[in-house]
């Protein structure tokens, strides 16, 4: 199949929202694409609530960069798509991959975000996240990355760190060529701010920003996000 997408999604307990995302994605499994879920070891019932939704369904030692890593050393299409398991896509998401790669020229590219929540703080993050990136040219996980497989192959796959792998990955591939930034607004839940007080994470993110620029190593960033 040409343009298959191989749909990967590291998993760790997330028993409560991944089979929602696994459902809407069953229409791009009859057509020939694939899901990929890598469970990190979960102590609930997400590897049994994946398992009839998926393609294939791996275990691994837990961390975001390895289970991606693993998915994607499995797969079979030529773009590889990375969601999270609290994402909801937006109608048209898989065909604004697979045209922006296929005709529009792009070898990897990400989605504009909206979080769930309803806190008017909320919006300004999401239209930070969402400006920083078209600036920079970098985007976060929670941005559904999509990359051509021999790109993503090229670049090393994502690096073995505890965290900030996916602005590693993006600064490698914007080396290769700028992204293709959609701005389809996909859904990414906002549970992490508000549990931790969205101001507080706010400025948890700024800083482990700065200290990622400033050399401070990603084992160190991991243990203060934590």
């Amino acid at each position: 199949m040409q343009n298959k997408l191989s749909i990967i999604i590291p998993c760790l307990n997330e028993a409560e929202v991944v089979g929602r995302l696994l459902e809407s994605l069953q229409p791009l499994r009859q057509v020939g694409h694939e899901i990929i879920v890598v469970d990190g070891g979960s102590c609930d019932t997400t590897a049994q609530t994946a398992e009839p939704l998926v393609d294939c369904l791996l275990s691994s030692a837990p961390g975001r960069a390895g289970q991606m890593n693993a998915g994607a050393a499995v797969a079979n299409g030529t773009i590889l798509w990375f969601l999270h398991a609290d994402t909801e896509l937006p109608v048209g998401a898989s065909e604004a991959v697979i045209d922006g790669v296929a005709s529009g020229g792009a070898v990897w590219g990400r989605f504009d975000v909206r979080l769930s929540g309803q806190h008017p703080l909320l919006r300004m993050v999401a239209f930070m996240m969402n400006l920083r990136s078209r600036w920079t040219a970098v985007a976060t996980g929670d941005q559904a990355i999509f990359v051509r497989r021999d790109i993503f192959e090229g670049a090393g796959g994502f690096p073995d760190v505890p965290l900030m792998e996916d602005i590693v990955l993006s600064k490698r591939l914007k080396k290769v060529d700028k992204p293709l930034c959609l701005q389809l607004r996909l859904v990414t839940s906002s549970r992490r701010w508000e549990a931790r007080g969205i101001f507080r994470t706010i400025l948890l993110m700024w800083w482990l920003r700065l200290a990622f620029v400033l050399g401070i190593s990603p084992k160190q960033l991991a243990r203060w996000y934590l």
